[in-house]
């Protein structure tokens, strides 16, 4: 069994900063992207950030572009989102998710259902 253990959440002051940990844990298992999404009360499930496994690579959401940081620690086998300069509109649970297999043309690294394993999420709470 796959178990993703998310980490750091917390309440932090409007321009604070917060790093959040996905550790992952269990049997072994194979992963082409590890992404983070938030959701906020009331609203669906949004991507933030992704980390494709075969070269590192990564995208975001406009809204986090230059503030939030997506990395991972091959040795740890954990996943961080460093996240920088928070707004109020960050207030969120945080979920990690990883895919095993490929995106394909029906896949989607953006939408929720695409992804095999989540974490429980944790809380982000910014503070004006």
């Amino acid at each position: 069994q796959v178990q993703l253990v998310e980490s750091g959440g917390g309440l932090v002051q409007v321009g604070g900063s917060l790093r959040l940990s996905c550790a992952a844990s269990g049997r072994t298992f194979s992963r082409s992207a590890v992404g983070w999404f938030r959701q906020a009360p009331g609203q669906e499930r949004e991507f933030v950030s992704i980390i494709f496994w075969r070269d590192s690579s990564t995208l975001y959401q406009d809204s986090v572009k230059d503030r939030f940081t997506i990395s991972r620690d091959m040795a740890n086998d954990t996943v961080y989102l460093h996240m920088n300069s928070l707004k109020p509109e960050d207030t969120a649970v945080y979920y990690c998710a990883a895919r095993e297999g490929r995106f394909s043309s029906s896949s989607r690294y953006y939408r929720p259902d695409d992804y095999d394993y989540w974490g429980q999420g944790t809380q982000v709470t910014v503070s004006s």
